[in-house]
């Protein structure tokens, strides 16, 4: 067979695995959640999961980040949108600066008051 022909056919399914790893990729971001409040899930657990506990029983990991069912005796949670906008730079120490889209943060905002105590 042709070097030419060859190379053609091994790019075209080296194109078409990458086409459907992306695709596969893109069906599991968070964005693809029903509500607003599944997304604002999604974005928590992919994001603040491996430090703060994000549900309604569950543990934080990092002994500095509090639990997100507990921020709202804190400050209001209308606070949390500015500090997502501009990046969170202050927190716990090890804590990554993020910086969320609106979207992202009507989402996050809208999962983090789901789980607050009463």
């Amino acid at each position: 067979m042709n070097a030419f022909i060859e190379d053609s056919i091994v790019r075209h399914y080296s194109l078409r695995t990458l086409v459907l790893g992306l695709s596969l990729v893109v069906s599991a971001l968070p964005a693809r959640a029903d509500s607003i409040t599944e997304r604002g899930k999604a974005l928590v657990e992919f994001n603040c999961a491996r430090c703060h506990a994000i549900g309604k029983t569950d543990k934080s990991n990092h002994p500095d980040a509090p639990a997100f069912r507990t921020l709202s005796k804190r400050y209001p949670l209308t606070d949390l949108e500015e500090a997502l906008a501009e990046g969170i730079s202050t927190g716990h120490p090890d804590m990554p600066e993020w910086v969320a889209s609106p979207d992202q943060i009507d989402a996050i905002i809208a999962y983090i008051a789901s789980v607050q105590q009463p």
